[in-house]
């Protein structure tokens, strides 16, 4: 629409326009053209929007705080969630540090009780490691950067110096195993040997891990071998003859040359015979799975007890059996009665130790063994005192 048009609508909308009014009974006229009447129109219609716009902004601003207060609201609500949360963590993880140390106390209580006190000092020769200068190192450094994990730390501490202490343990156990075993005339290493055979062994795999990645902490990995080569020696130990299986007082025949007594021509005696009255007690010499209960050429009745590591013993000319295939026997126990079956010329019991098979002389055993393994039990029986 040109200017023209537009102000040809504007005077059709605001005419000149004349008003009377009596004043003290005179009539006057009053003219109002159409350009004053177009100013106050748009002065009006300004007004207005400034009034709408003052208006709007209001509603505006209001919203605005409004949104800032909520905002504020909500983020001091978050901080106030927050605060409480970390208190309640700080809380928890002093609850948690108490109950472990509670578990640990517990757990060296035990081993005090039932082993004796673990050693903390380091020998010469011992690989045991001594972690606690650099667990002090590390308990200072999470008190500084984390101070609610202090006791966390300091609980780690005491578990790792327990663990190591427990491995000493039973590093000197072993060692203490192995000074026996070779004072009888044994290998240890062979013992050992023997029982890592991994032939005929199985069951389902579950892994040993530390930490939750699966990992296994080289200090929980050597406490496991030492404990491993301790119970494999003392379980050598136990099934070394350490028990008489009949009266030593009794051994009417020893071990090695003889003339024969039935004969009368030179022989080889592969063990030692003990007389006694037919029906009187023969005992195992040690602990053992029995792997024969029978007659054998020449033995008579006979029992056989495999104690591992290659080492069976051996009891023949019995009267009577006092035990069973494939039972486990502890050493001291009756498992028959002395007679005089098979190739004897009198009651009595014929014993036998065996290494691989062959032969060896009974007497050492049952004369050093009881003494030597006292000596061995003697350090662990002083600290349950």
């Amino acid at each position: 629409m040109s200017r023209a048009a537009i102000e040809s609508r504007l005077r059709s909308w605001f005419p000149d326009r004349e008003f009377f009014m009596r004043s003290e009974g005179q009539v006057r006229f009053i003219r109002i053209s159409g350009q004053l009447q177009r100013r106050a129109a748009a002065g009006a219609v300004v007004l207005a929007l400034a009034w709408v716009v003052t208006l709007g902004w209001a509603g505006i601003s209001s919203l605005l705080a409004t949104w800032h207060h909520d905002d504020l609201l909500d983020r001091e609500a978050k901080v106030a969630s927050a605060e409480s949360r970390v208190a309640v963590y700080r809380k928890d993880i002093g609850k948690v540090a108490d109950d472990i140390a509670r578990r640990q106390a517990f757990i060296e209580a035990l081993v005090r009780t039932h082993v004796g006190d673990l050693p903390e000092d380091s020998r010469a020769g011992e690989t045991v490691s001594d972690s606690r200068r650099e667990a002090g190192r590390t308990i200072d450094k999470v008190s500084a950067a984390v101070p609610e994990a202090a006791p966390l730390a300091r609980m780690e501490a005491r578990q790792l110096a327990f663990v190591e202490g427990l491995t000493r343990l039973a590093d000197r156990r072993s060692a203490s195993a192995e000074q026996a075993i070779r004072k009888l005339g044994l290998d240890p290493r062979g013992m050992l040997a023997a029982m890592d055979d991994r032939r005929a062994q199985g069951g389902p795999l579950l892994r040993l891990a530390t930490s939750a990645d699966g990992s296994l902490d080289p200090r929980f990995r050597r406490l496991g071998l030492s404990l491993a080569r301790m119970d494999a020696l003392q379980r050598g130990l136990q099934g070394i003859p350490q028990v008489l299986p009949a009266s030593l007082q009794f051994i009417s025949s020893g071990f090695g040359y003889r003339a024969d007594p039935i004969d009368g021509g030179a022989a080889f005696h592969p063990g030692l015979d003990f007389r006694g009255p037919i029906g009187a007690p023969i005992y195992a010499a040690a602990k053992g799975r029995v792997s024969f209960v029978g007659r054998r050429s020449g033995y008579g009745n006979c029992v056989e007890i495999t104690h591992g590591n290659g080492l069976v013993t051996r009891y023949a000319h019995m009267s009577a059996f006092r035990t069973r295939l494939d039972r486990t026997v502890d050493a001291g126990e009756v498992i028959g009665a002395i007679g005089s079956t098979g190739r004897s010329t009198g009651p009595h019991l014929h014993f036998e130790v065996r290494i691989h098979d062959q032969p060896v002389n009974p007497r050492p055993f049952l004369e050093v063994a009881p003494h030597v393994l006292e000596e061995a039990r003697g350090p662990l029986r002083s600290r349950k005192q």
